[in-house]
Formats: structure tokens, C-alpha cells, sequence
């Protein structure tokens, strides 16, 4: 288990160059937005690049640009990702993302928040689907 702002003993050994860092989509759904940040700061203390869709397009950009311009814009992103990091319950958008992920063979971990303060990576018959989907 890892605590959320526990420092990670293997980067403060030494810092990776940009070029070393994998570039990481982290996918979770609305129901964990208030935690961005800290899944940031996870995959930043994992010695990865968060390429987070809600830092950079905070909820749908409140709604002012049509939704389907968004998930387009997260579907080019995971794209580009070297990988794809899946974070709480899955939903629709994420499930989404998992299924293009896989179609592109990209390496997909999963990861549970307990009690927004601690991540932990999960096997993927672990995890669990939001009731709506």
C-alpha cells in the first residue's frame, strides 16, 4: 500500500530524464475528481508523467465545449500514452478507454483509493464497475 504523499524511496535516489519517463494516462472516473491531484502526484512518484484528462480539461471544460470534442481529445491522449494506469470503480468513459488502450496492446494497471488517502495497485479481477454501467 502506498500512501498518497509518502515520498517514493527509488526517485529520491536520483531523478529520471524526460526521456526515461513513461507517459501514463491515468483513467478514473468523475466520482474520483476531487482526487486528481493526488493521482498525479502518484504517477509522478511512480517516476511517470500523469497525462491526467480532468488537470487538463478539468470536467469537460465546464461544458463549454461539446463532450464528444473531449473524449476525442482523451482518445488522442491515450494514444500518445505509453501507458494506462486505471484508478477506483470503472465506468463508461473509462471502460471506453480500457477497450481502446487494449486495442492498441498498451500495458493497463489497475489501482484502488482507500479511504482518500492511500493507492494501491489491484489485480484486474479486482476491480470493481460503477452500478451504471
Amino acid at each position: 500500500m502506498i500512501h498518497v504523499g509518502a515520498a517514493q524511496e527509488k526517485n529520491s535516489k536520483s531523478v529520471m530524464g524526460p526521456s526515461e519517463m513513461k507517459l501514463v494516462y491515468p483513467a478514473f472516473s468523475k466520482k474520483l475528481f476531487y482526487f486528481r491531484m493526488h493521482i498525479s502526484k502518484f504517477v509522478l512518484e511512480q517516476g511517470a508523467v500523469p497525462l491526467n484528462p480532468f488537470m487538463i480539461h478539468e470536467y469537460f471544460l465546464l461544458d463549454t465545449v461539446d463532450r464528444d470534442v473531449v473524449r476525442a481529445s482523451n482518445n488522442a491522449i491515450v494514444k500518445r500514452s505509453d501507458e494506462l494506469w486505471v484508478f477506483g470503480q470503472i465506468s463508461n468513459g473509462v471502460a471506453s478507454e480500457i477497450e481502446l488502450a487494449e486495442s492498441l496492446a498498451k500495458p493497463i494497471r489497475y489501482f484502488v483509493v482507500i479511504d482518500s488517502k492511500e493507492i494501491q495497485e489491484i489485480s484486474k479481477d479486482r476491480v470493481e464497475v460503477e452500478p451504471e454501467v
